[in-house]
């Protein structure tokens, strides 16, 4: 019988990881949303696994989990893990990056498209009486504008091509692993970020959150960007600095935003980009589709169990 964990959940049922770990005849504790660390600590102390979504798994949590095999992350970002001080206590982390790739570009094309064409003030100012609005809101033309990209990997490769339907003139794409012979044959334009900032009309955020991408859009970018740019963030919160943006968008510096993923989750009711009419927010919800929560739930079953069979995770991120 193996114990394993389940740290802030977000699931309706754990059968799907069950049948997975069928063979260890597991037993699930589920630590509540709201639970205090003591509380936490106190759950994971005879965890043979430990399964997360956003979470804080910190040093606290490793050394009250003294018997703790492996980690893993319910989705891509590992941010929210010590990853250097797991390995130190030999405890394999893994992630689920090959799920839902569809879903947040999707949810990524929805934002786009909803905040460009005004969707949510349109939809409230119909229930409410007025009609007809036209020119006094302006909204710009997608088709034969240029598209910016913010990373190459599943999700992102997903929206482009997505977002290719659309007729978009250019996209420009940033990664450090993109040459110019990868982007010829996917028919994008490798570039840097100053120049995704300047010549882009749209702009989507699919990198991770590593020291290197936190606030990689910050005043300074921001100001680079057309009067009539729409900025899309499914990817993590943090990318884009709230506050700089909050402000463009408030001066009218730039046209609208579309964002899933905050600095500061769950959101804080007084965020800036709450109370702004050119600004269309969901909960971290790119992720979800009936089909997408299966696989997740399964693929991170998975790993726990190579794991307790003395196998290496399949997408182990602290190696």
């Amino acid at each position: 019988m193996k114990k394993i964990v389940v740290i802030e959940p977000g699931y309706r049922d754990y059968e799907e990881e069950k049948q997975v770990l069928a063979e260890f005849d597991p037993v699930f504790e589920i630590v509540k949303l709201g639970s205090t660390k003591e509380q936490v600590l106190a759950a994971v102390k005879d965890a043979d696994a430990i399964m997360v979504r956003e979470a804080v798994v910190d040093k606290d949590v490793f050394d009250a989990a003294e018997k703790c095999k492996a980690v893993v992350r319910y989705g891509v970002g590992v941010d929210n893990i010590d990853l250097a001080y797991a390995k130190s206590k030999n405890i394999k982390v893994a992630n689920v990056p090959d799920y839902g790739s569809e879903d947040v570009a999707e949810h990524a094309l929805a934002l786009l498209m909803g905040a460009t064409r005004r969707i949510v003030t349109r939809d409230e100012d119909v229930r409410n009486g007025k009609w007809g609005i036209g020119q006094d809101e302006p909204i710009p033309r997608i088709f034969g504008k240029n598209l910016g990209v913010l990373g190459f990997g599943r999700i992102a490769k997903c929206f482009i091509t997505k977002a290719k339907g659309l007729g978009f003139k250019n996209i420009f794409v940033l990664d450090p692993v993109l040459t110019e012979e990868i982007a010829k044959e996917n028919g994008i334009i490798k570039a840097d970020l100053d120049t995704i900032c300047r010549e882009s009309d749209f702009i989507s955020v699919h990198v991770p959150l590593l020291p290197s991408t936190r606030h990689m859009i910050d005043a300074s970018k921001i100001a680079l960007m057309k009067k009539m740019a729409v900025i899309v963030n499914a990817g993590r919160g943090g990318i884009i600095d709230e506050r700089a943006l909050a402000q463009a968008l408030k001066e009218h510096r730039i046209f609208a935003a579309g964002i899933d993923t905050f600095e500061k989750e769950p959101v804080d009711t007084e965020n800036e980009l709450l109370k702004l009419k050119n600004t269309v927010v969901s909960d971290h919800n790119a992720w979800y589709t009936q089909e997408s929560v299966i696989e997740l739930q399964s693929k991170g079953a998975r790993e726990v169990l190579r794991v307790l069979k003395g196998e290496d995770p399949l997408h182990w991120v602290n190696k």
